[in-house]
């Protein structure tokens, strides 16, 4: 498999109190990582997923609970994760008929999750589902001719190749700091050539995201 300029698909977590109004940035925010990841044609799914696992919260344990949406890649299945501090009220999938408008959440995300459950811990649980995704490896992904130029460049701040699937974290960190020596020369160059480094970084910036906004 061609793999040049993969890119591992980190795990994050992003603390929240479980409300109603908080649902749309938790969505944004999981639909933006899930483009980075080259997974855009989960969205979807991966969104009423996290919709719905919040609502439970919010019904089950209460409005304003300190919660946490953590999403990462299990295998080859993303796997999403809110956790709360109440390990008494377990979600259950209740017998809902289509036209009911509450006891369906549950029963929603078992109709589109691979697999869902409950990891219970002391003072807390984690409610988990798991969605079947299209890619052959547990790590890495190409996301289009910037990465594989990008890729180019950073071949000559290392003596290594950039990491392909499988690679250790070590050659992962290599090539980060080796990035990390792109961007410094970069703002040198600008620097003595009479140019504002942070401005420039702004300007980057707001191209990036609109760019991953618009994919």
């Amino acid at each position: 498999m061609d793999c040049t300029g993969c890119m591992p698909r980190r795990s994050w977590e992003l603390p929240f109190l479980a409300e109603a109004e908080e649902v749309v940035a938790l969505r944004r925010t999981l639909r933006l990582h899930l483009e980075l990841w080259g997974l855009q044609g989960l969205s979807e799914a991966a969104e009423l997923c996290v919709t719905e696992l919040v609502a439970n919260v919010i019904k089950h344990v209460g409005p304003g609970t300190p919660t946490t949406l953590a999403v990462r890649m299990n295998g080859t299945r993303l796997r999403i994760e809110v956790h709360d501090p109440d390990p008494r009220a377990l979600p259950n999938l209740a017998d809902a008929d289509s036209d009911a408008e509450t006891g369906r959440g549950m029963a929603l995300i078992d109709a589109i999750s691979d697999r869902w459950g409950v990891d219970l811990t002391a003072g807390r649980k984690a409610t988990w589902c798991e969605l079947l995704t299209s890619v052959r490896t547990t790590v890495g992904h190409t996301t289009g001719p910037r990465v594989v130029r990008a890729a180019d460049v950073l071949g000559l701040y290392t003596s290594e190749s950039i990491p392909p699937p499988g690679s250790s974290r070590l050659r992962a960190s290599a090539a980060e700091e080796a990035a990390i020596g792109v961007i410094t020369d970069l703002l040198h160059w600008l620097w003595v050539h009479g140019r504002d480094p942070e401005e420039v970084l702004d300007r980057a910036q707001v191209h990036f995201e609109a760019e991953v906004e618009a994919r």
